[in-house]
């Protein structure tokens, strides 16, 4: 069963939750089972900095992965009303204060994502980024954090990568790394949209590579905690 309510990790006190994430929990009382035909939703976040606490998302951009198919038609993209703004990072992700894009507030665009999202499992570069992000704005809207299951495209590239003392592993692989080792368009690199679309083919590709050195993928041993 799924109460209506969780406590506030300051004040310990319960707090009723909105239906919508009552809607959005709901999805996960039942596991289902995840291969490589499933449904899966590429995310990618744009924001004001790097600090989990100070920085704000500024966008967060989405498509859909169902059969090994990119749903291109059926993508998200959301720009977030801002009350802070760091101009330090405008040259990496080009949003100016007061472009001229319709913006929606924090609540509401958190809202449309949980719908847009359902109980897919989320596909990222270097995952928990994004996800910590989209989570401590959950949290300032008093909402629990995401619940789907997560993968990642370092860590899913780096199980392909064969085992052998002439293959250094890296800590970090950026998207435009990979994106090059992949022969990879980075045409719209830098937005919120544009990253998430170039994760969804690196993830199809990194997919394919995987199959090839295990002959079979199993998901469970994929997903990151």
């Amino acid at each position: 069963m799924i109460f209506p309510f969780f406590k506030n990790t300051r004040t310990k006190s319960p707090i009723i939750l909105p239906k919508f994430w009552m809607n959005y929990a709901a999805l996960f009382l039942k596991e289902e089972a995840v291969d490589s035909q499933s449904k899966f939703i590429v995310i990618d976040t744009e924001t004001t900095g790097f600090d989990y606490e100070k920085e704000r998302i500024l966008c967060i951009g989405a498509v859909l992965l169902e059969k090994s198919q990119i749903a291109v038609k059926d993508s998200f993209e959301v720009y977030l009303t801002q009350d802070h703004y760091n101009s330090d990072s405008t040259p990496i992700h080009g949003i100016l204060k007061e472009e001229k894009k319709e913006k929606t507030a924090e609540i509401e665009a958190l809202k449309s994502f949980l719908t847009y999202i359902g109980n897919a499992p989320i596909i990222a570069h270097h995952t928990m980024f994004d996800v910590n992000m989209i989570n401590k704005a959950l949290h300032r809207q008093g909402l629990p954090s995401l619940k789907n299951k997560l993968l990642d495209t370092v860590v899913l590239y780096k199980k392909s990568l064969l085992r052998s003392p002439l293959i250094e592993k890296k800590d970090h692989y950026s998207l435009d790394e990979l994106a090059d080792k992949f022969n990879i368009s980075k045409k719209d690199r830098h937005t919120a949209l544009g990253d998430a679309y170039i994760t969804a083919l690196l993830f199809l590709k990194i997919i394919k590579k995987l199959k090839e050195k295990t002959g079979q993928l199993k998901f469970k041993r994929l997903f990151i905690d």
